[in-house]
C-alpha cells in the first residue's frame, strides 16, 4: 500500500467514526458534509469550467420540494396534505417513510438535473456577470414561484413525516447519508477531472472561443456539467428536507442570501479549480461559521465580511493557491491547455 492509498483510508476511517467519536456534533458534522458538497458542485462551473453561477440554490431548494412532493403523493393527496397547516397528515409507515426517503433523492437528483439542462440552455447564452446575475435572477423567481404555489403550501412551506426510530440514530443516518454522498461526489470528480471531458471544460475555461474553434462542442459541456453538478446538490437538498422535518421556500429552501453565498465562499476561500480547494475551504468556513455563530453572535456577519475581504485581499487563490505558490514542487506538472483542448476536441 502506498503513502497515498494509507491517507486515503485513514480518511475514510475517520469519516466513518466521526458521528461515534463526536455523537454531540452529529448535526454540525452533517452540515459539514453538506457544505462540501454544495461547493465541490459550485466549483464544477465556477472553478473548472469558468462559469460561475449564483443560482445553484435553486437545485437545492427544488430537490427539497420534489423529495417532499414524491414522499406524500406516495401515500396522500399532496394538495390535501398541505392544506392541513402545511402538513398536519404525518401517519407514514416505516417502509413508507425510507422509501420516499431513497426515491425522493434519487427524483430529486434527477429531476435537477432536467432542470439544470432547461435552465442552461438560456442562461449559457450569457458569459462573466451576466451569467452570475442571470442566474441568481433564476433562483429568486423560483423562490418567489414557489412561496406562492398553493399546492406546495405555499410560504408556510411543507412538514414531512419524523424519522421512524430515535433521534441519535436518525441523526447518524443523515449524517451517513451527507457523507456517502459527499464521498462519492469526491471520488467522481477525481475520475473525471482526469479525462476528456475534464479537460474540455478546462479549455473552456481558459479559451471558449479557442476551444469552439478547434471542435469542442461547447454548449453540451456546458449543460452536461452543470446537469451534474445539480443532480448532486439536488439529491442532498432532498436528504436535508427529510432532516429538517419542515420547510420553508424562502428562508429554507431557496435561502440565496445565505447557503447560495456560502458554497461560493468556501470555493473562493480553499481555491477555485482545484479537487481539495472547495473541501478545504468548507472545512475551514463551516468552523468559522459554528465558533462565530456561537461566540460572537450579533457580530457574525461583520466577521464574516471581514473573512471574505481578507481572502480575496490576501489568498487570491484560496488556501490550495497559497500552498502551491509557497511550494511548488507539490505541484504536478500539467498538460498545457493547448494539448487539453486538442486532446477534448478529438
Amino acid at each position: 500500500m502506498t503513502r497515498k492509498q494509507f491517507s486515503y483510508l485513514l480518511l475514510l476511517v475517520g469519516i466513518i467514526a466521526a458521528p461515534f467519536v463526536f455523537p454531540n456534533f452529529g448535526t454540525q458534522l452533517a452540515t459539514l458534509w453538506l457544505m462540501i458538497i454544495v461547493a465541490l458542485t459550485w466549483d464544477m462551473t465556477g472553478g473548472q469550467m469558468g462559469y460561475n453561477s449564483l443560482g445553484n440554490i435553486t437545485f437545492y431548494g427544488t430537490g427539497m420540494y420534489v423529495a417532499a412532493v414524491i414522499t406524500i403523493g406516495m401515500v396522500y393527496d399532496v394538495g390535501d396534505y398541505t392544506n392541513a397547516a402545511g402538513g398536519g397528515i404525518q401517519a407514514f409507515t416505516d417502509l413508507q417513510y425510507f422509501s420516499g426517503l431513497f426515491l425522493g433523492m434519487l427524483g430529486a437528483g434527477l429531476f435537477c438535473a432536467l432542470v439544470a439542462v432547461i435552465i442552461g440552455y438560456v442562461t449559457f447564452g450569457l458569459r462573466g456577470p451576466y451569467f452570475a446575475i442571470g442566474t441568481l435572477g433564476v433562483a429568486i423567481a423560483t423562490g418567489e414561484l414557489v412561496s406562492n404555489w398553493e399546492w406546495v403550501g405555499a410560504g408556510q412551506g411543507i412538514a414531512l413525516p419524523v424519522y421512524p426510530g430515535d433521534f441519535a440514530t436518525g441523526k447518524v443516518l443523515f449524517y451517513f447519508l451527507f457523507a456517502g454522498t459527499g464521498v462519492a461526489l469526491f471520488v467522481f470528480l477525481k475520475w473525471l477531472y482526469t479525462t476528456r471531458f475534464g479537460a474540455a471544460i478546462n479549455a473552456i475555461r481558459d479559451d471558449e472561443e479557442k476551444a469552439e474553434a478547434m471542435g469542442i462542442h461547447t454548449l453540451q459541456y456546458k449543460l452536461a456539467t452543470w446537469a451534474m453538478s445539480a443532480f448532486f446538490v439536488g439529491v442532498v437538498g432532498a436528504i436535508s428536507a427529510f432532516q429538517l422535518i419542515h420547510f420553508e421556500p424562502l428562508e429554507t429552501a431557496y435561502q440565496t442570501i445565505n447557503l447560495g453565498i456560502f458554497m461560493v465562499v468556501c470555493v473562493l476561500l480553499g481555491g477555485k479549480g482545484t479537487l481539495w480547494g472547495p473541501v478545504i475551504g468548507a472545512i475551514v468556513f463551516h468552523v468559522f461559521k459554528e465558533v462565530t455563530w456561537t461566540y460572537l453572535l450579533g457580530w457574525q456577519w461583520v466577521a464574516l465580511g471581514a473573512l471574505i475581504v481578507i481572502t480575496v485581499v490576501y489568498f487570491e487563490g484560496g488556501v490550495v493557491g497559497w500552498f502551491l505558490n509557497k511550494r511548488p514542487d507539490r505541484l504536478e506538472a500539467r498538460e498545457s491547455s493547448d494539448d487539453a483542448a486538442t486532446e477534448a476536441g478529438q
